[in-house]
C-alpha cells in the first residue's frame, strides 16, 4: 500500500503542477506548455527535487506523448493539401530543407557525428502549427491568405518533419558510414510511414461506416484508439519511433467521417496524459547546466538557427506574396513548440544528446514559441500596409 500510496502522490503532484504552471503561463500570455515544462523544471532534481524519474511517471509520459502525436495527426488531413496551392507546398518544404540542413551542420560542428547531428537537426524542423494558429485567431486574421499559406504549409511540414524522424530515428542503430546500409535504412523507414498512411488513409476515407458497427460503448474511439496503439506498437518493430506510428494512426482516423466526433472524445484523454509528458520533460532539465556561459552561448546559436533557417526558408517559399507577407509567413512558421520538445526527449532515451544537448534544444523549443506571437503580430500588421513598388492589386491575388 505504502508504494500505491507514493505513485498516486506522484501523479497527483506531476498533475497539479501542470496545471498550475499552464495557468500562469496562459496569464503571462505565452504558451501553456512553457507553463508545464517549468513546472516539472522546479519539481525536479534540480530544484525542489519532489520528483524524480520513474517507471510508472516515465510510463505515463510515454502514453501521453504517444495520444499528442495522434492528436497532431487528427489534425492533419491530406486532403487539405489539395487546396493549399504552391506557395505553401514551397514554404513547407523549404521551411523542412533549410532548418535541417544548417542545425545538421551545425550539431556536427559542435562534435556530433553526422547521424547523430541530423537526430539533433530533426528538432528544427517541424513547426507547432497551434501556437501560430492561436496568434491568428486573436488577431482576427484567420481568414487572410497568409494565414491559409501558413496553416496549409504546417500541414507538409507536419508530414515531411515525421518523415524524416522516422529515418534519423532508424540511422542511430547503424550510422552513416555504409551508404548501402544507409539507403536500405531510407527506404524502410520511408516505405513505412508512405505505405501505411497511403493505404490507411484510403481504406478510411471509403469505409469509415464500420467503426459504428460494434454494439460496445464508444466503438469508434474504442477502435481508433486500439489503432493509435498498434501503430505505435508497429512502428517501433521498423526501428522508428512510437509517435511516428501514433500520428499515422491520427493521420488515418482524420480521413473518417467521425473525426469531430474522434477530437472532441480525445479532449480529455489529452487533458489528463500529456501533461505527463512536459512535467517529466521539465524534471529530466538539468537546469545548472544553462549556469555555464558555454551552454548559454549554445543556446543563443542555436535559437537564432532555428529562427533564421525556418524564416529563410518560408520566406523564399513565399515570395510570391511579396516581402512583407512572406516574413509575416515565415515568422509563422518559427515556434517549434511540443514539436522539439518530443524531439529532445526521443534523443536523451536513445542516448543521442548529452544533459547539455537536450537542455539547449528543449530550451530553444521554448523560445521560439515565446518570441514568435509578439513579432508575428507586428509583421502580420505591416503585410498589408501598402509597399512601393507593389503592382496594384497584389493584396488581392489568390494564394496559387
Amino acid at each position: 500500500m505504502h508504494g500505491a500510496s507514493d505513485i498516486l502522490l506522484s501523479l497527483f503532484t506531476v498533475f497539479l503542477g501542470a496545471r498550475v504552471g499552464e495557468e500562469i503561463a496562459q496569464r503571462l500570455r505565452m504558451p501553456g506548455v512553457v507553463g508545464e515544462i517549468a513546472a516539472g523544471a522546479i519539481l525536479g532534481p534540480s530544484l525542489l527535487g519532489w520528483l524524480h524519474p520513474g517507471e510508472v511517471l516515465d510510463a505515463f509520459a510515454e502514453i501521453g506523448v504517444v495520444f499528442l502525436l495522434f492528436a497532431v495527426g487528427l489534425e492533419t488531413r491530406l486532403v487539405d493539401l489539395k487546396r493549399v496551392g504552391l506557395i505553401a507546398f514551397m514554404v513547407g518544404t523549404l521551411g523542412v530543407i533549410v532548418p535541417f540542413a544548417g542545425a545538421s551542420g551545425w550539431a556536427h560542428l559542435e562534435g556530433f557525428a553526422w547521424n547523430k547531428a541530423m537526430f539533433i537537426a530533426a528538432a528544427f524542423v517541424a513547426t507547432s502549427a497551434g501556437i501560430t494558429a492561436r496568434v491568428l485567431q486573436e488577431m482576427h486574421a484567420l481568414q487572410r491568405r497568409e494565414a491559409h499559406v501558413i496553416l496549409g504549409a504546417a500541414v507538409i511540414d507536419d508530414i515531411l518533419a515525421m518523415l524524416l524522424l522516422g529515418i534519423v530515428v532508424s540511422m542511430q542503430d547503424s550510422g552513416v558510414t555504409d551508404p548501402w546500409h544507409l539507403l536500405v535504412v531510407v527506404i524502410e523507414a520511408a516505405g513505412f510511414v508512405l505505405v501505411v498512411g497511403w493505404v490507411g488513409t484510403r481504406v478510411a476515407r471509403r469505409r469509415s461506416g464500420w467503426l459504428e458497427r460494434p454494439r460496445m460503448s464508444m466503438s469508434v474511439l474504442s477502435i481508433v484508439l486500439a489503432l493509435c496503439l498498434g501503430l505505435a506498437w508497429l512502428s517501433t518493430r521498423f526501428g522508428l519511433a512510437a509517435i511516428i506510428g501514433a500520428f499515422l494512426a491520427g493521420l488515418i482516423a482524420s480521413e473518417t467521417e467521425q473525426r469531430e466526433q474522434l477530437e472532441h472524445h480525445m479532449k480529455p484523454l489529452l487533458t489528463l496524459l500529456t501533461p505527463f509528458f512536459f512535467v517529466m520533460t521539465g524534471v529530466k532539465l538539468d537546469a545548472s547546466v544553462f549556469l555555464k556561459p558555454a551552454a548559454l552561448s549554445m543556446l543563443a546559436i542555436a535559437t537564432l538557427i532555428a529562427v533564421v533557417t525556418k524564416l529563410l526558408g518560408a520566406y523564399l517559399g513565399a515570395l510570391k506574396l511579396g516581402q512583407r507577407s512572406a516574413l509575416a509567413v515565415g515568422m509563422g512558421m518559427v515556434p517549434r513548440g511540443e514539436v522539439g520538445v518530443v524531439v529532445a526527449s526521443l534523443g536523451l532515451a536513445a542516448g543521442v544528446f548529452t544533459s547539455e544537448m537536450y537542455a539547449v534544444i528543449v530550451a530553444m523549443s521554448l523560445l521560439t514559441s515565446i518570441l514568435t506571437p509578439p513579432l508575428l503580430g507586428m509583421l502580420l500588421r505591416r503585410a498589408h500596409q501598402p509597399e512601393d513598388g507593389d503592382r496594384p492589386g497584389a493584396a488581392r491575388d489568390s494564394v496559387r
